[in-house]
């Protein structure tokens, strides 16, 4: 089998949840067994980075964005005899016209379900796009249950040409000594204090400004101080959160490292005194695992894929409820033993994701979609 894969967002969004979707499917695909006869397309020579055994499983091109959809990309799968194209940032950069079977990985439809909490651009561009993916796709993958119930109920695509196939928690995020986790912290960071963390992005989605206010309510009842810390970009919306910070009177217990590196987050996972996810809605949703891979106690939101994906490892809130959320996160640092067996509990529902497993049921896929 031919089988070709837009490998762009393995270096164009490492970091997020497709970047790191993109870059492991590759990774592990290429630990297969099977014979398969991988093209894995991109622009642009930095993405050697991922060590092929062969460079000819490359297609280096440097050209617009028109011209590869329209031009490029259908003559090059003609001429290279593509059994199988696979999309796996939502279906988003489809060869125009269809040039073999297609197949896309949806990981959310959060622009219809929540388009007030997306980039105009995005917004647009998605809106106009996923329609047409709809209609090209052969076959889909998605990351949960729950995204696959709303491609069903928003698209009417037919839920037998759905494949849900969960992500998982990258190798790095690994049990590490507490200790030296936290003086590398202070090193780097200058974060000497315990704290409670927060990953991901900063839009109106993911509750961030409830987390504020849940963790100034926190402070009073907590038997300690503790910090909050939440690496990452504010972007836009960063005026009105540190806004908020000023209204609430914690700035100097709100730390914002600002952009930290891929290698460097398992430090601040391990380190964290509890993991706080709080957003309104995820098609999957990495990090909780991530936290829960490095042994740190866990607070999710109990909405959309979140309870699907990490049960009863987790201790499960109502994101609208901010006082809920700060009863959860003193619940958690007052309580060593509730503590620990969150670190347990978490620790052992890693365990059930892979990327070595993704691999393999997307390979397995790959095979019964050209049968078929």
């Amino acid at each position: 089998m031919k089988i070709g894969i837009d490998a762009r967002g393995a270096i164009w969004y490492r970091g997020t949840g497709i970047g790191t979707y993109t870059y492991q499917l590759l990774h592990n695909l290429r630990q297969r067994p099977e014979k398969n006869n991988y093209r894995l397309f991109w622009p642009g020579e930095e993405y050697t980075s991922l060590e092929p055994a062969n460079k000819e499983e490359f297609m280096l091109v440097e050209m617009g964005e028109k011209y590869w959809r329209e031009q490029y990309l259908p003559q090059t799968i003609k001429t290279e005899g593509i059994d199988l194209y696979h999309v796996p940032q939502n279906g988003l950069g489809l060869p125009k016209p269809k040039s073999c079977l297609n197949l896309v990985t949806i990981h959310d439809l959060i622009p219809y379900l929540y388009p007030e909490t997306t980039g105009r651009k995005y917004l647009n561009s998605f809106i106009q796009e996923m329609p047409k993916v709809m209609e090209q796709a052969d076959h889909i993958i998605t990351v949960s249950q729950c995204s696959k119930r709303d491609i069903v109920d928003i698209f009417a695509y037919p839920p037998e040409n759905i494949s849900v196939i969960p992500e998982a928690a990258e190798p790095i995020y690994r049990l590490l000594d507490k200790n030296t986790c936290k003086e590398k912290l202070r090193q780097i960071y200058g974060i000497e204090q315990d704290f409670i963390l927060y990953v991901g992005g900063f839009g109106p989605r993911k509750n961030v400004k409830g987390l504020l206010v849940a963790y100034a309510l926190a402070q009073k009842e907590l038997a300690k101080k503790y910090l909050l810390v939440c690496p990452g970009s504010w972007q836009k919306e960063g005026n009105q959160l540190e806004d908020l910070l000023g209204v609430l009177g914690n700035e100097k217990q709100v730390i914002l490292p600002g952009y930290v590196p891929v290698e460097h987050m398992p430090l601040f996972y391990r380190a964290a005194a509890v993991f706080v996810y709080p957003s309104f809605y995820e098609g999957f949703g990495l990090p909780p695992l991530e936290a829960m891979a490095c042994g740190t106690p866990v607070i999710s939101a109990n909405t959309s894929s979140l309870p699907e994906v990490l049960e009863d490892a987790a201790l499960l809130i109502s994101p609208y409820d901010t006082r809920q959320i700060a009863e959860a996160i003193c619940l958690v640092l007052n309580n060593p033993d509730l503590a620990l067996r969150l670190s347990e509990s978490g620790i052992k529902k890693t365990r059930q994701y892979s990327w070595r497993e993704t691999a393999a049921q997307t390979a397995a896929l790959y095979q019964k979609i050209l049968e078929t």
